[in-house]
């Protein structure tokens, strides 16, 4: 087990809200995220395509909108990475150090005054490096707002 993650604890929804609120820098846990949801098992028949992964929502709040009331992208950049650890989290069953290698985001729609929902997938974790990917969505009507798509250099 590492220090972020004590012994005997099960890796759960729970260990990853801790996580998030002990190992983020104090600007990050300010965007005031929450993990909805964390898949580490295939369910039942899933799909050959199935992947782990993490469900997290970022509240609305006027701090992170830009002129015109518009979420800015540095909030949405910053919240696609944060959901992608935790998917990672939830892919490795453990806090494991990480730091990100790249981030691509493609903004596809402006979101204003609703949650950012983030749909974040491990699409392949190897022994030193993950990759992912991540969709942002408006809460309020679940529309499409950016794909982001990163990799992850595995520290230990």
């Amino acid at each position: 087990m590492t220090q972020h993650q004590p012994p005997g604890r099960e890796f759960g929804i729970e260990e990853a809200r801790r996580v998030l609120g002990d190992v983020f820098a104090p600007w990050v846990r300010d965007l005031e995220l929450s993990i909805e949801g964390i898949d580490y098992h295939p369910p039942p028949n899933a799909a050959a395509d199935w992947q782990p992964g993490a469900i997290l929502r970022m509240p609305f709040s006027e701090r992170l909108c830009r002129n015109g009331g518009i979420v800015c992208g540095q909030a949405l950049m910053a919240f696609a990475d944060t959901a992608m650890v935790i998917a990672n989290l939830a892919a490795n069953r453990g806090y494991r150090p990480m730091t990100t290698v790249d981030q691509t985001t493609h903004f596809m729609r402006a979101v204003t005054s609703s949650d950012v929902l983030a749909d974040a997938r491990v699409v392949r974790m190897g022994r030193t490096m993950s990759f992912g990917r991540v969709t942002l969505s408006g809460a309020s009507d679940n529309k499409p707002v950016a794909m982001v798509s990163s990799a992850f250099a595995m520290l230990t």
